[in-house]
């Protein structure tokens, strides 16, 4: 079985209670990863942790190398990933505490790059379910055994940021009926598929953004205290989810890339083809 991959975002900085403890950097085609990986393990099982925004919390969400964090879990022997991320919320009844697990994604998005292909290489993975239905399912029934107000599905709209939405911008997401807004996990989804990677968001409630009659704007003094407090929560979940997954992938993540690479293997320029190496040598031959 291969390692799970977390990542940690606003205020979730490093993972507490691994055993084995070890740090690696790891070096990329597509650039610097956000920090090194922390790596152990919990409850038995291999675990490598990055903190998306590097500790210190370094790096905007339009900074992110996506793709980089991505390649370096791949390297690391991670098949699976989870996001622990802070996001707000666009419904009345998805509470701060609370903890949602969306199925789908919504970019609003400029200008990130969100593929490992491009350069004489043309993949197109399908990503009408961006969420791998075994880890998602692992985490609810994790979550539900720790005791958590968890949400079972929903729609995440990441917006680029930095700064928090205007009202008339967190209208219309709410008219989008999206569940949930934040800033960083729609290229994660996207990359972590095209890796072969199955990907979900365990996504902690903050706020109710700035839709809300009556209700202040969000701040990040609310944010921070909020995704700390259920910092708790979130590590108690992904002990008991990594029990729960099987020692055999089975899901179509696994194969994402079979029926997705339209170019002619012959076609392929070196460069392009020792860059995808890790991630399609299987397919380019």
């Amino acid at each position: 079985m291969g390692a799970l991959g977390v990542i940690g975002g606003s205020g979730l900085y490093q993972m507490a209670g691994l055993e084995d403890r070890r740090e690696e950097k790891v070096g990329t085609p597509f650039g610097d990863p956000s920090d090194i990986y922390v790596l152990g393990r919990l409850a038995g099982r291999d675990i490598a942790f990055l903190a998306r925004h590097g500790r210190g919390h370094r790096i905007l969400p339009s900074e992110i190398n996506f793709r980089a964090n991505v390649y370096g879990f791949k390297a690391l022997g991670a098949v699976r990933i989870v996001s622990v991320s802070a996001v707000g919320s666009l419904k009345e009844e998805i509470r701060p505490l609370d903890v949602v697990l969306p199925d789908q994604f919504i970019d609003w998005t400029r200008h990130r790059p969100s593929t490992f292909f491009g350069g004489g290489v043309v993949a197109h993975v399908s990503l009408a379910d961006p969420v791998c239905p075994d880890l998602h399912a692992s985490l609810f029934e994790a979550a539900g055994a720790c005791g958590a107000r968890v949400r079972r599905g929903g729609t995440y709209v990441c917006i680029e940021g930095p700064q928090f939405s205007t009202r008339a911008e967190s209208r219309l997401y709410r008219s989008f009926e999206a569940d949930v807004i934040g800033m960083t996990n729609v290229q994660e989804a996207k990359l972590a598929r095209e890796a072969e990677i199955c990907y979900a968001t365990l996504a902690m409630v903050t706020d109710y953004d700035c839709w809300r009659a009556g209700t202040d704007p969000v701040t990040v003094e609310e944010v921070v205290a909020r995704l700390q407090d259920n910092a708790a929560m979130a590590r108690a979940i992904l002990a008991r989810a990594v029990v729960r997954l099987p020692e055999a992938r089975s899901c179509p993540c696994a194969a994402a890339l079979q029926n997705a690479i339209l170019t002619d293997p012959a076609s392929v320029p070196r460069e392009s083809r020792e860059r995808l190496r890790l991630l399609a040598a299987k397919y380019l031959g």
